[in-house]
């Protein structure tokens, strides 16, 4: 796996990324990680990362992220998680059914 362009920034950026968390602790978000909000960072508003980036481009993309899309990228992720139709995921229904 290839680490993303953005991925040496983190630590540069820790600050801004916790506040943003504050900011979800603020509408009762508080179980969101550090971790996740990176990761929808990288997935989403990152998608094509950019060689000449500048790091208030990194602060302001960090800065801009609302909650609602952060929450409907979650929720997506989630739907594309367990495949029903796969060997795991019938035996997965088949004990949520036996209940």
């Amino acid at each position: 796996m290839t680490v993303h362009l953005y991925e040496k920034y983190r630590e540069d950026v820790a600050v801004v990324l916790s506040s943003k968390l504050d900011e979800f602790k603020v509408f009762d978000y508080d179980q969101v990680s550090e971790d996740d909000l990176w990761n929808f960072l990288l997935t989403k508003k990152w998608r094509k990362p950019r060689e000449d980036v500048h790091i208030y481009e990194i602060v302001r993309d960090i800065l801009s992220v609302k909650v609602s899309d952060f929450i409907s990228f979650q929720t997506v992720e989630h739907l594309k998680g367990t495949d029903w139709f796969s060997d795991a995921g019938a035996s997965e229904l088949e004990e949520l059914l036996k209940k």
